[in-house]
């Protein structure tokens, strides 16, 4: 049984799902808002209760009124699920239409570039109009002209900046609207392609479109599956599926709930086991008669005379530990038959077993299996199947796909979003809209489905874009992270960088999909050779700087004569991790390559080379010191050691941040200068330092005490 990759439809199809997850995801993250907002009054006022005897009567009020709304909730959900059948005929049935996209793009918006740069006037600088200047005021006057001329020519200079941004925002915004229309029409071709396959009846087009129709429709709630395998037995114009149905758990099994002053808590109050395993029949047969009431609404074209419906629930088979398809329902049902039916007045469950003849489990709740009559590709059809997979690993996902997702969830956030064209975007993955009058504006986005620490350079690029188009704000996406160089850089700047696990995290929010790993076997080597964006590995292999994506060199500048050593200790927590790991003039590198003295350059008098992307797992900080040469200095002191500085910079010498560092004190030899500390998220922020330790055996003192062997 083979299975074909999701075609056109099939990824409408998806679209459409994913936005009714976002839907319900908002939903769900209001209600849980609210209950946290309840849950802390309910403590507060608790706590307030106990102490004040005068308000127990009104505590008392308010917590059976929170039981009694937990009640109506409850009462809702079940009544919800016992009327599946009729709200979901109240549904409208699946268009062909629907899948076709209006050709309309959203008008072009300069923002603030449409907005002139106002003019300085003359009067506002005191400037005289007539060409003559009274007693003693003319160097004032001559001051005042030349401050206006200045600014003048500064506003005019600024004002013809606007015009060629505007002018280059314009152009980009058509050649976007153009490949945006041609992408349109490109998709409705292929939907028309579809549609005319399904005159045809074609059954390759014949099960992607009723599946799609199946998956995509409004007429199922939040939190049912909808999983569907099918295929299509063309000569007895059939249909083949499976569908998955809700488990038992999805019934509440609390009827109310009572609150207990004397206990102070809320009790529930179990539902009869009769009731409630009555409901669940009565939503499995609901369930069946919907997914035929959907496929048979949606065949605009007689493709069907008959749906050969089996139902399951996932269950876990205690001998193997795997998820095998347990069937509750079974049925086959001619369009006949089924049109004859008054979905709106019908018991379901005997409306299935009476007048559909078909098979309904006498115990679902104990998964008391039916015999399915036949399976989808049991006849040779390959098979389309819709919902059920896992979430899809980013790290191997396709870059156009990945580029499309990302868009998808700026769409999700409540903006406008659509990926750029892949030649000619200017490093721009994704245009952005926030609507919000106050923080909104236009947004770039760039994509990076690395695996490795994105480069600085990349963080660098994305702020001259900003610029160059006169964006708000500019966001870098990846699924690996950053390093120190890139969030220095992008520190204080309209820029905001997303990691891989934030990533995840915010697509989960707004009911999207993504994972990061584990990889299947072979993955890493394809996601790379297939990203266009993907840099490969040669770096980390051969330990050069200049292979390193995210190497930082720490150049160290300082005022004064004196002679230092700067140093690096690779720790975890206050200790390092070995004595190889205690970077120094003996020691020039660690055993890995990762942290090691260099060259200063640009001007500095030390520097130190750190690969953060590669330092031990076990690594959290990276230490820097400065002690003084003994043999060039002898007898000197840090008092000398003023006006220093840290800057950050790439191997290209490109600095990111200079990061201040405390002045030397008498007496002192040995200063530690501050540590880099790797965050949960696995990037690396830098604490300034300042413990300084004397005499002349100070910089002993500063390694023992960070757990280093001193002879």
């Amino acid at each position: 049984m083979s299975r074909r990759p999701p075609g056109l439809v099939s990824t409408w199809a998806e679209i459409q799902r994913q936005q009714q997850r976002q839907a319900e995801a908002q939903r769900r993250a209001g209600a849980q808002a609210e209950r946290e907002e309840q849950r802390q009054r309910r403590a507060a006022e608790r706590a307030l209760a106990r102490s004040r005897q005068e308000e127990k009567a009104a505590y008392r009020a308010r917590r059976e009124e929170d039981a009694r709304r937990r009640t109506e909730e409850l009462e809702r959900r079940f009544a919800e699920l016992g009327d599946l059948l009729r709200t979901g005929c109240r549904a409208p049935l699946f268009s062909p239409d629907a899948m076709l996209v209006p050709e309309r793009l959203d008008p072009f918006a300069p923002g603030r570039l449409a907005e002139p740069i106002a003019m300085p006037r003359p009067e506002a600088y005191g400037v005289a109009r007539h060409s003559g200047w009274g007693p003693g005021g003319r160097q004032e006057q001559r001051e005042a002209r030349a401050r206006y001329e200045h600014d003048l020519r500064a506003a005019r200079d600024a004002e013809a900046r606007r015009q060629r941004m505007l002018a280059d925002y314009e152009q980009q915004y058509r050649r976007w609207a153009e490949q945006r229309l041609a992408d349109i029409r490109r998709h409705n071709e292929g939907v028309r392609a579809t549609l005319a396959a399904l005159g045809r009846r074609e059954p390759d087009a014949v099960e992607e479109y009723l599946t799609a129709a199946l998956y995509a429709s409004p007429a199922w709630p939040e939190g049912l599956p909808r999983q569907v395998s099918a295929s299509y037995e063309a000569p007895e114009r059939r249909l083949v599926l499976t569908w998955e149905l809700p488990p038992y758990s999805v019934v509440p099994q609390a009827a109310a709930v009572r609150y207990m002053p004397t206990a102070d808590r809320d009790k529930e109050v179990a539902r009869p086991a009769a009731e409630r395993r009555s409901a669940y029949r009565g939503l499995l047969a609901q369930c069946v008669l919907l997914v035929l009431r959907e496929l048979f609404g949606a065949d605009r074209f007689e493709l069907l005379d008959s749906v050969l419906l089996s139902g399951f629930v996932d269950d876990t088979d205690p001998a193997t530990g795997h998820r095998v398809p347990v069937f509750l329902a079974s049925v086959l049902a001619s369009r006949a038959d089924f049109a004859a039916i008054n979905l709106s007045r019908v018991e379901p469950v005997d409306c299935l077993e009476q007048a559909l003849g078909g098979e309904l489990s006498a115990r679902p709740d104990k998964r008391v299996p039916v015999t399915p009559v036949r399976l989808p590709g049991e006849a040779g059809r390959a098979v389309v199947t819709h919902g059920g997979g896992e979430e899809p690993d980013l790290l191997a996902m396709d870059p156009l796909e990945f580029e499309e997702l990302v868009a998808e969830l700026f769409r999700a956030m409540g903006m406008q979003a659509v990926t750029t064209v892949r030649s000619g975007d200017g490093g721009v993955d994704v245009d952005a809209l926030d609507p919000d009058p106050i923080r909104g504006g236009k947004i770039v986005v760039q994509v990076k489905r690395y695996r490795n620490t994105v480069a600085p350079t990349y963080v660098r690029d994305l702020y001259g874009t900003v610029q160059s188009i006169g964006a708000n704000k500019g966001v870098l996406i990846t699924t690996s992270g950053f390093g120190p160089t890139s969030y220095a850089f992008a520190s204080g700047k309209p820029l905001t960088l997303v990691s891989g696990t934030d990533l995840v995290e915010l697509l989960h929010q707004h009911g999207l999909a993504g994972r990061l790993g584990p990889a299947p076997a072979g993955a890493g080597a394809s996601a790379v050779a297939s990203g266009t964006d993907a840099p490969g590995t040669a770096g980390a292999a051969a330990g050069g700087p200049d292979d390193e994506p995210d190497a930082s060199v720490l150049g160290l500048w300082w005022e004064g004569p004196v002679r230092l050593d700067v140093c690096a200790l690779v720790c975890h927590g206050g200790r390092a991790l070995g004595d190889d790991h205690f970077v120094f003039f003996n020691n020039p590198r660690t055993p890995d390559g990762s942290v090691r003295m260099m060259p200063a350059l640009g001007g500095d008098k030390a520097a130190i080379w750190v690969s953060f992307d590669r330092l031990p797992a076990r690594a959290d900080r990276v230490v820097l010191v400065a002690a003084i040469d003994p043999e060039a200095d002898p007898g000197a002191d840090l008092s000398g050691f003023t006006g220093a500085r840290i800057r950050l910079t790439d191997p290209s010498g490109a600095e990111a941040d200079r990061l201040e560092v405390s002045d030397g004190r008498p007496g002192e030899t040995a200063l530690v200068l501050g540590s880099f500390r790797k965050r949960p998220g696995g990037n690396w922020d830098f604490v300034p330092g300042g413990k300084g330790y004397p005499g002349p055996g100070g910089l002993v003192d500063l390694v023992q005490e960070h757990g280093i062997e001193v002879e």
